[in-house]
């Protein structure tokens, strides 16, 4: 299977991706950058269904250590969000030969959306959607991935995620669940960027999100410099694209549309 994988070849990595939506489609691209344990394979077929909905074309990545990329050096920094943002999403739209984009990130991937957007002021960059976004730490969120640690060593997990990230499974899960655990991390918070963020911005939270509560959305809604819109959703956890896929498609390509 990994000898059929595409690859972005950037400086220091090579990145699985996968294009979907019509290649001829015009506007800015959508971009998805995936949570703390996803990859490309794990967004399933939610970016094929956005792409056509919005009529849009759309580049879907894993980063360093995920899925079928190359491994990435562990432990993690406690700025490694800072990296993605400022130094690899840029590589990653000079590689793809992407103009103009619209970057779509899930919990890390938002996180990391958000650093690009306030720290690279990157003219590509053309709006934000955000699902589950975090600007700090909460103990809430810290105490969760402490749990996840003990089911990844007691459960199948393991087994669950090795069907996406293959080889890389162990570095993937404990690149991420370290990091958040590290004390250091304690300290982490971007809030800084968000006032120099002036895209249209759109927020997408789960009301039941086992790792943040609803104060991450109110200091991104507070700190953003741009116009910003807000969808919560019910009965929603961590992943509004899989646990309330039609609502959160829906207000996607709403959202994507009205930027026309």
């Amino acid at each position: 299977m990994d000898d059929v994988v595409e690859r972005l070849v950037l400086p220091n990595e090579e990145l699985e991706y996968r294009w979907v939506g019509d290649e001829n489609a015009e506007g800015p691209v959508l971009v998805f950058l995936h949570e703390g344990l996803g990859c490309a394979a794990l967004w399933k077929d939610f970016p094929d269904k956005v792409a056509a909905a919005a009529g849009r074309r759309g580049l879907v990545y894993s980063r360093s250590c995920y899925g079928h990329s190359s491994y990435a050096r562990l432990p993690r920094a406690v700025e490694f969000m800072h990296t993605e943002g400022l130094e690899i999403l840029p590589q990653v739209l000079e590689t793809a030969g992407i103009e103009k984009a619209i970057l779509i990130g899930h919990s890390d991937g938002a996180s990391i959306s958000l650093i690009n957007a306030g720290g690279v002021k990157d003219g590509r960059v053309q709006a934000l959607i955000l699902e589950a976004p975090h600007v700090f730490v909460e103990k809430f969120a810290v105490d969760a991935i402490s749990e996840t640690r003990e089911t990844y060593l007691n459960t199948d997990l393991r087994k669950k995620l090795r069907r996406y990230h293959g080889l890389n499974v162990d570095n993937a899960f404990w690149g991420w669940n370290d990091i958040w655990l590290d004390p250091d991390f304690l300290e982490w918070n971007i809030e800084e960027y968000l006032p120099k963020i002036t895209v249209p911005t759109l927020i997408i939270q789960g009301e039941g999100d086992e790792y943040g509560t609803m104060e991450q959305v109110v200091r991104t809604e507070a700190g953003i410099g741009g116009k910003i819109e807000t969808c919560i959703l019910p009965d929603c956890g961590h992943s509004p694209h899989n646990t309330k896929p039609e609502e959160t498609l829906e207000a996607m390509v709403s959202f994507i549309k009205g930027l026309a």
